[in-house]
């Protein structure tokens, strides 16, 4: 039985259907969140393999409280707080199930979550379980966010924001976080798009705007984009690590992070501190070449055009893919309008990033 046809028939109709495709390497990839190309760099793998076979065993084979927390897991945890400032550490499964730990259980009776409108779609689902106070404000919008903090009555208030947004490419508010502090306001900054890519040591926005921690802030980062693995973690006071890992259930219920995604991510971020004069250094070179040719002023490794047309966003795409170049053909609910989205990675050779920024800005004139 097709119990979905209608609603399949709809999609395509609408030029909003999606299909898996198979990676195809032969594309200049300019559509993955591999902001600095370490999922690519085979150094860090072999390195990686050699020092996990030194260990007993290669599966966590359990979750974090049930035998599944290994050294591996504790000494990437203890390195993330040592380079970010945070007291303390989890890892685990992805960006999108951290979101769904903090939120979900972090909002409780009596609570209101302050969430920017933009805000990842992981964290909106889980504003919606458990009949979560919810007020949304509008992005980046923090004079807003002030009033309705004001006006809140709330046992606990909770703001959620994300350091550099996954569509849009933009930076947070810096002046989030004083507002937060006036207002006695828990803090969540989802990282998972500006660790790796903006601060003086490339940890992200709490990097880049040199913000002291403080007891009610919080750091969500992922490991699959800048730092080439996979899973995510959360930084915390020690007094909210205790809290997460007593009551959010994708840490409590999941197997725990993989071995080797761990410490792949372990010697990534170590890798990026090696390197980070470097980095930085291509991503202004990356920047600049974005502004210059298609007049987009990013902060970020996120280059979105606004095309506005769900079938003439994916002929673009189609039309870049046949020369060669993949980038990301954005379209509803991930957007409001139909966007491109171009990922300016570093691994490349700077010159065929200029040429794909030259051949869509032709693209763009000819559609005009």
């Amino acid at each position: 039985m097709n119990y979905y046809v209608n609603e399949l028939k709809a999609l395509k109709k609408s030029n909003r259907y999606r299909t898996r495709e198979i990676v195809d390497y032969s594309l200049k990839d300019f559509a993955s969140n591999d902001y600095l190309g370490l999922a690519s760099n085979k150094e860090l793998h072999i390195l990686t393999c050699k020092e996990l076979s030194l260990n007993p065993v290669h599966s966590p084979k359990a979750s974090l409280l049930v035998s599944g927390y290994h050294q591996i897991h504790k000494d990437f945890e203890a390195t993330l707080c040592e380079v970010n400032g945070f007291e303390d550490a989890v890892v685990l499964g992805s960006g999108f199930n951290a979101n769904i730990a903090l939120i979900e259980s972090l909002v409780r009776k009596g609570d209101t979550l302050f969430m920017d409108e933009k805000f990842h779609a992981s964290g909106v689902l889980a504003s919606n379980l458990n009949e979560l106070h919810v007020e949304f404000f509008k992005h980046n919008d923090s004079d807003e966010l002030k009033r309705l903090l004001q006006a809140s009555d709330a046992k606990r208030k909770i703001v959620a924001v994300e350091g550099i947004y996954s569509m849009d490419g933009d930076l947070m508010d810096e002046k989030i976080f004083a507002i937060c502090d006036e207002e006695d306001a828990i803090l969540i900054v989802d990282e998972a798009h500006s660790s790796g890519v903006v601060g003086e040591n490339l940890m992200g926005v709490y990097d880049l705007f040199d913000i002291k921690i403080k007891p009610n802030y919080i750091k969500m980062g992922t490991l699959g984009k800048a730092y080439g693995s996979f899973g995510a973690y959360i930084l915390a006071s020690s007094h909210i690590v205790e809290y997460l890992t007593n009551r959010a259930k994708p840490i409590i219920y999941a197997t725990s992070l993989s071995l080797y995604d761990t410490l792949l991510a372990h010697n990534s971020l170590k890798y990026i501190l090696q390197n980070k004069r470097e980095f930085k250094e291509k991503i202004i070179a990356r920047q600049r070449i974005v502004k210059e040719i298609l007049h987009v002023d990013t902060p970020s490794l996120v280059v979105p055009i606004i095309i506005g047309d769900n079938k003439k966003v994916i002929d673009i795409r189609d039309e870049l893919r046949n020369e060669g170049y993949i980038i990301g053909a954005i379209r509803q609910p991930t957007v409001e309008s139909a966007i491109l989205r171009i990922i300016a990675r570093i691994d490349d050779d700077i010159s065929v990033f200029q040429e794909l920024c030259e051949r869509v800005k032709r693209l763009l004139d000819e559609s005009i």
